[in-house]
């Protein structure tokens, strides 16, 4: 086990302290199958191919992304998901991303403990910090109908600040904003490409939240701790201060 004092504490916001896959997923079934009643295609195909669109979309994320509006891209996977069915029809993309949009905000809650952690790490003099690879356009929003806005010392999202994770830049830069230095300050998300890649690279202390079951790559440097549940992540982070 890697003992070090952390001071820091720095959170992955989507499929870290909440469901986020299961609020898109569902979204886009929504979406789909309103669509399918109107047009008469098959809800499951135009569900599958809008997700397939989103999961590109987020794998291929990089810094020029940061300069468009989240809005715009949303009407454009849309589109995209529609062609895949038979319709190509803007208009309608752009209700189904307005639809989309709604439906989202319905499914966002935090996992069971996730607050809980939070409120304990802040009271133990812990400083917290979010870090997220989403838009401010739509993520200031979602944090606060998470109720997760008062619960950290400082947010981090891509386009504010210009960076994306695994930028090990975009961690030393929080860890500073916080206070401390990355030597003294964890790591915790479900993506180890994005979350503990940089982390690691930062010299931060790294809690791979490994929801999805993945089987990391041969030969690459593995996180310093590894758990299925965000109530493990306490007892993880009390024994690496040990």
């Amino acid at each position: 086990m890697d003992s070090r004092t952390i001071s820091i504490v720095l959170f992955d916001l989507d499929d870290t302290l909440h469901d986020d896959t299961r609020a898109f997923v569902e979204a886009a079934q929504e979406v789909a199958g309103q669509v399918a009643a109107e047009h008469g295609i098959d809800a499951l195909a135009l569900k599958n191919a809008y997700v397939a669109q989103a999961h590109g979309f987020w794998s291929r994320l990089s810094a020029e992304h940061l300069e468009n509006r989240l809005g715009t891209v949303r009407e454009a996977l849309w589109h995209a998901a529609l062609k895949d069915v038979g319709l190509s029809d803007i208009a309608l993309a752009e209700r189904s991303a307005e639809r989309y949009n709604a439906c989202r905000k319905r499914h966002f809650t935090p996992f069971p403990g996730a607050l809980e952690l939070l409120r304990e790490l802040r009271e133990s003099g812990k400083k917290l910090g979010l870090v997220t690879n989403g838009f401010s356009e739509t993520h200031r929003e979602k944090i606060e109908l998470l109720q997760l806005g008062q619960a950290f010392d400082a947010v981090f999202i891509a386009d504010e600040v210009g960076m994306l994770k695994p930028d090990p830049l975009l961690f030393t830069h929080a860890c500073t904003t916080l206070g401390g230095l990355p030597q003294h300050a964890a790591m915790v998300g479900d993506r180890y490409d994005r979350d503990i890649i940089g982390a690691l690279a930062a010299g931060l202390y790294t809690i791979w939240l490994n929801v999805r079951d993945e089987t990391l790559p041969p030969g690459v440097r593995p996180p310093n701790a590894v758990c299925r549940n965000i109530s493990e992540v306490g007892p993880l982070l009390e024994a690496a201060s040990r």
